[in-house]
C-alpha cells in the first residue's frame, strides 16, 4: 500500500496540483490586499467616499453582552471583486496557454506528401537521368 501511494504521489499530475495550489493561496493573497487596499479605496473615493467594509444592513443593534447582527453585503461586494479577478486572470492564463499549445501544434505538423506525389516525383528524377 505505501508503495502504491508513493507512486500516486510523485505522478507528475500530483505534484503539479500541489504547485498549483500552493501558488493559489499566495496569489488570492495577492489580489485581496489589492482589492480591499487599492481598488475599493478608490472605488469608494470616487462614489462619494464610502467604505465599502462598513456597508451593512443591521438587523439587531448591538446590546449589553450580546454583539451587533447584521449583514455585512460591503464584505461580500469585496469578495465578489476578488473572485472576479482571480476568475478573469485565470482565464488569461489559461487562454495564453491554450494559444501557445496551439502555435507549437501547427509547427510541428509538417505535411506529408501523398503516394501520388511521392511517386510522381520518383518519375520526374528518372526522366533528368535519361
Amino acid at each position: 500500500m505505501f508503495k502504491e501511494f508513493k507512486k500516486f504521489i510523485m505522478r507528475g499530475n500530483v505534484v503539479d496540483l500541489a504547485v498549483g495550489v500552493i501558488i493559489g493561496g499566495a496569489f488570492s493573497k495577492i489580489v485581496s490586499s489589492l482589492v480591499n487596499d487599492l481598488i475599493m479605496p478608490l472605488l469608494g473615493l470616487i462614489l462619494g467616499k464610502v467604505n465599502f467594509s462598513d456597508l451593512k444592513y443591521i438587523i439587531r443593534p448591538a446590546t449589553e453582552g450580546v454583539a451587533e447582527l447584521a449583514i455585512r453585503y460591503g464584505a461580500f461586494l469585496q469578495s465578489v471583486i476578488d473572485f472576479l479577478i482571480i476568475a478573469l486572470s485565470i482565464f488569461l492564463i489559461i487562454k495564453l496557454l491554450a494559444s501557445l499549445k496551439k502555435k507549437k501544434e501547427e509547427v510541428e505538423v509538417i505535411p506529408q506528401p501523398s503516394k501520388e506525389e511521392v511517386l510522381l516525383t520518383e518519375i520526374r528524377d528518372i526522366l533528368k537521368e535519361k
